[in-house]
């Protein structure tokens, strides 16, 4: 490596930012009668590509209750969110400003019990309930992607644990 390139790289890695924190919901339903998982896909505001509920750090609030408070403010649901985490992905936000910063976002999943006609922001985005398999389909980030497939993976674990062994009738 020439010193010149040596310096360069030194320069950027001088200059580098940490990854700035966010938090979102990996929101989750079974349905009653078919037993199927499904999951909450809604569209972003700026791009319009598909995400999950995710939002800033707010003061005095746990990780775990941002991520419900995010999911209520822009899907419009509720549940029972998990204390601990799911895992994390990265991506790159664009701000206001047109500064990319890198994002690192922890996951946590929330079974919804129920939802409300009128939230933060409500007719800025599309939501959408879908498969995991859809909704790796339709995520751009993989290590997003790579979440979903673990949670689905863990779904069917805890659902087919959890069915009782069916006792042929005589």
């Amino acid at each position: 490596m020439t010193l010149l390139a040596r310096l360069a790289s030194d320069v950027q890695l001088m200059f580098r930012r940490p990854p700035r924190q966010q938090y979102a919901a990996l929101c989750y339903r079974v349905k009653k009668k078919s037993g199927e998982l499904e999951v909450l896909l809604m569209t972003s505001r700026d791009t319009g590509r598909w995400v999950i509920p995710k939002g800033w750090p707010m003061n005095r609030k746990c990780a775990y209750e941002v991520a419900a408070q995010e999911a209520l403010e822009e899907a419009g649901v509720r549940g029972t969110v998990e204390t601990e985490t799911l895992g994390h992905y990265t991506y790159q936000k664009v701000l206001r400003d047109g500064l990319k910063v890198t994002c690192k976002v922890q996951v946590y999943a929330l079974e919804v019990t129920g939802a409300t006609k009128n939230f933060k922001e409500k007719g800025e985005r599309t939501i959408e309930w879908v498969s995991c398999d859809e909704a790796v389909k339709r995520v751009q980030e993989p290590e997003l992607r790579n979440l979903f497939l673990a949670f689905k993976r863990r779904m069917a674990e805890k659902l087919s644990s959890g069915i009782p062994k069916q006792i042929p009738a005589e």
